[in-house]
């Protein structure tokens, strides 16, 4: 409990003050966001975050104060942040970062106890929650609130499960990107970038998994879209959007709750608070505090929410989808005030 406190609180202020220090190189490289025309964010924080977590979590398990566990997850994770960090200098298909997520995904799958077809599930999931983050920071600190409120959650199961080290790795995970959230609440002056997205996305996805092995199949389905409601409805509305209207636009949640005349703080607290919803469910319906149907419930406000923003005309400059084209869950426009 001590050293969970402890690394936590190292975690946080070493992210704070690595993600400063980053800024004026990731300028000088030319790891900025690319959707921004009007200035310049350099995306240092997915870097800081990603380091951050490596660095304390391996140096507690290296001197033998933090348990073991997660350290093959960590690997994988940072596999994939070394991917999306490619995405953020060049431009890499989004297929392609799904292929590579889930190469990833497949390393740590425990197949033993999920068996074939299950973990052929798990990995798909763990792939398109990692992308799904990645798709959330569409908008100022989202992608970093939603990231924190899952991480305890997921880290909560992990600890209810006696997965101690797992725990950890979460705690710390969630503590970084509070660290990311100094910089990065609106208006951002630090970006997250698709390496952090990634990073926090397939961490969470992936723990989640681990932490429902040896549960139920269908219950652990509705414990792990509980944990990650924010990030596949956003995924679902952008993709039932775009089939729809043909053309990619500003299609995302929080593109479509500043329609409705939110700031953009007020988008990410709402946010904050739907994602604190669903994990508290998953949360208790891993317990056991609840039945089944609790993740039901959190499905079906999910779904009302994507058909009442489908309702809300998008804005901004949009181009048509070409027919061969996969659908992008990458958003050119970003959410900015005003």
């Amino acid at each position: 409990m001590l050293y969970g406190i402890a690394a936590a609180t190292t975690a946080l202020l070493l992210t704070a003050v690595l993600t400063a220090l980053l800024r004026t190189p990731a300028l000088r490289l030319g790891l900025t966001d690319r959707r921004r025309q009007q200035r310049k964010v350099p995306l240092s924080g997915g870097v800081a975050v990603v380091l951050t977590t490596c660095a304390v979590v391996v140096a507690g398990e290296r001197t033998g104060i933090a348990p073991p566990g997660g350290g093959e997850l960590l690997v994988a994770a940072a596999a994939v942040a070394a991917l999306g960090l490619v995405a953020d200098l060049w431009r890499v298909r989004p297929r392609v970062l799904l292929v590579g997520t889930a190469v990833a995904a497949a390393c740590v799958v425990p197949y033993e106890e999920t068996g074939v077809v299950g973990g052929m599930l798990a990995v798909g999931w763990i792939a398109c929650v990692a992308l799904g983050f990645r798709a959330l920071d569409h908008a100022d600190g989202l992608a970093g609130t939603v990231g924190v409120v899952a991480a305890f959650g997921v880290g909560a199961c992990a600890a209810a499960e006696v997965m101690d080290g797992l725990a950890v790795l979460l705690s710390v995970l969630a503590a970084a990107l509070t660290g990311f959230l100094m910089h990065n609440w609106p208006p951002a002056r630090v970006g997250l970038g698709s390496g952090g997205a990634l990073f926090a996305g397939f961490v969470l996805a992936a723990a989640g998994v681990v932490a429902r092995t040896g549960h139920e199949a269908a219950s652990s389905a509705g414990v792990l879209f509980a944990l990650n409601a924010v990030a596949v409805a956003d995924v679902l509305l952008v993709v039932v959007a775009r089939r729809l209207a043909g053309r990619r636009g500003p299609d995302h949640l929080a593109h479509r709750l500043r329609r409705l005349g939110l700031t953009p703080q007020g988008t990410v607290v709402l946010l904050g608070l739907g994602a604190f919803a669903g994990v508290l469910v998953g949360v208790l319906e891993h317990l056991g505090w609840v039945g089944a149907t609790g993740s039901l419930w959190v499905a079906a406000g999910a779904l009302v929410v994507v058909l009442a923003l489908l309702r809300v005309r998008s804005s901004g400059a949009s181009r048509p989808v070409p027919a061969q084209a996969s659908p992008q869950v990458r958003e050119p426009l970003r959410v900015r005030n005003g």
